[in-house]
């Protein structure tokens, strides 16, 4: 039989230190406090890191946070059938206020807008302008209509950048879409927060390097970078993701038609930044056909395209805390996942965690802990509901209505070649003009996630110029 591992005992020591004080005391909301969800029978198999004794332990020693029953945010008036306790878990796990209108406030009537209609529009060249550097015209915070995981509606934010410099091609000035890897859970760490209130601990270093935004300006382009994960922060969620990036593009072609209407659009994404690249491409097709002709190309790279590979590569590991977050972002757009959290990961999920960027999500990693940690199901990863999740999330079947260059290191531990070979094949199957490109395979240094993300960067960055300058592309299918 396998014992209690230590780094488990190791997490329960520091759990008051993860949570903090202020996620200790009660909420401030009046009314009885709910009753714990009901510990789900353990599943047959076995096969995971931790026994389910162990979990069921867990939920006898730690209780149940104490969660308060309250009505929904606005505008959504109803609990999308959950149970009460699930319904108000699920209010609880989302993101603090970031405490800016643009980013935090539900517009009223959001349903009656189309998807991409601008509902708010804001200058933040001030602001902006210092951080990207090259001379730019303008910067532009929108905020738009989209649609969620279920259908929806939504909103979300997305900044572009016109340069000062002139447009290299004649006719309309090109776009890069520019995806960043936000990889994140808190409403300040994303890119936008960044280019409307200045830099801060919050601010992402992917950011900024590689330079893409700046060298595409620099070249002439304009730059649109998408808050992808939504008013919700669903990290890794690839639809409302993909949602998100196709409504930027028709926002901006509908703020300045003149201008932008008839641009060449290209995207780019790398890591986290290539689940919103990769749900967007095969989105297309099916949510915003009338953008086909004006999206020129996509190059993704890292690419996240197949969560069951990263369930096998990135859980128990120094990923695990990244892993685990991902999962997180995921279940607040699909609340399914919150009710097999035992009372530990709830905790954990309704703190001050919830809040946190990437390089504070990464720091749990340093424990090795498995997600069984937190689930109150044997084998979680294995499960039926993980299944579900990694068929949704795979996005099998849907083919890219764009031309497509993919490039990964062929040495990558956490996030496997293998995904992205499978991406590229499928694609190809399918039709698709597409290119695939291993990084560091013939040099002497490994390519694994962030050695590739350089090695790879120079040819996407010319492959990307020539689609924007309207050179068709070929494929090597």
């Amino acid at each position: 039989m396998r014992c209690l591992r230590a780094d488990t005992l190791a997490l329960l020591v520091i759990l008051p230190l993860l949570i903090g004080q202020s996620a200790a005391q009660p909420p401030a909301q009046p009314g009885p406090l709910l009753p714990a969800l009901p510990v789900l029978p353990p599943l047959a198999d076995t096969n995971g890191m931790l026994l389910p004794g162990v979990q069921q332990w867990i939920d006898r020693v730690v209780p149940p946070p104490p969660i308060a029953p309250m009505p929904p945010p606005e505008p959504q008036g109803e609990t999308n059938g959950l149970v009460p306790r699930l319904a108000a878990l699920h209010q609880a796990v989302l993101p603090a206020p970031a405490g800016d209108p643009i980013f935090d406030r539900w517009p009223a009537g959001l349903a009656g807008f189309a998807p991409g209609a601008v509902i708010e529009v804001r200058d933040v060249t001030a602001s902006a302008a210092p951080l990207v550097v090259v001379p730019i015209r303008q910067a532009v915070l929108f905020k738009y209509r989209t649609t969620d995981a279920h259908g929806r509606p939504s909103f979300a934010t997305a900044t572009l950048v016109i340069p000062a410099a002139a447009s290299p091609v004649p006719g309309a000035r090109p776009v890069l879409v520019n995806n960043l890897p936000i990889d994140a859970l808190g409403r300040r760490c994303t890119a936008g927060y960044t280019l409307a209130h200045g830099i801060s601990v919050d601010s992402a270093v992917t950011d900024f390097i590689p330079p893409s935004t700046h060298l595409a300006a620099s070249r002439g382009y304009a730059v649109l970078i998408p808050d992808h994960e939504g008013p919700l922060m669903a990290y890794a969620e690839p639809y409302v993701a993909g949602h998100a990036v196709l409504d930027a593009v028709r926002a901006v072609r509908s703020w300045r038609p003149a201008e932008f209407g008839a641009s060449r659009f290209a995207m780019t994404g790398y890591s986290g930044g290539a689940i919103a690249t990769h749900g967007a491409v095969k989105l297309i097709e099916s949510y915003a056909p009338e953008l086909a002709p004006s999206l020129a190309g996509a190059a993704l790279g890292g690419v996240p395209a197949d969560y069951e590979i990263l369930s096998r590569s990135m859980d128990g590991n120094l990923a695990s805390g990244v892993f685990m977050a991902a999962v997180f972002g995921i279940a607040r757009e699909r609340p399914e996942l919150l009710a097999r959290m035992n009372h530990l990961a709830q905790w954990v999920s309704t703190s001050p965690i919830k809040d946190q960027c990437i390089s504070v999500l990464a720091i749990p990693g340093v424990l090795h802990l498995p997600i069984d940690i937190a689930a109150n199901i044997a084998d979680p990863l294995r499960s039926a509901l993980a299944h579900e999740i990694y068929a949704v999330t795979r996005m099998s079947g849907l083919a890219s209505a764009t031309p497509l260059y993919i490039y990964h290191g062929e040495q990558e531990f956490w996030i496997p070649a293998e995904g992205a070979r499978n991406l590229y094949r499928e694609q190809c199957a399918l039709g698709v003009t597409a290119v695939y490109r291993v990084t560091a395979v013939y040099r002497s240094v490994p390519g694994e996630h962030v050695i590739a993300a350089g090695l790879g960067y120079p040819e996407a960055m010319i492959w990307l110029d020539e689609r924007l300058r309207g050179i068709p592309a070929h494929s090597e299918c």
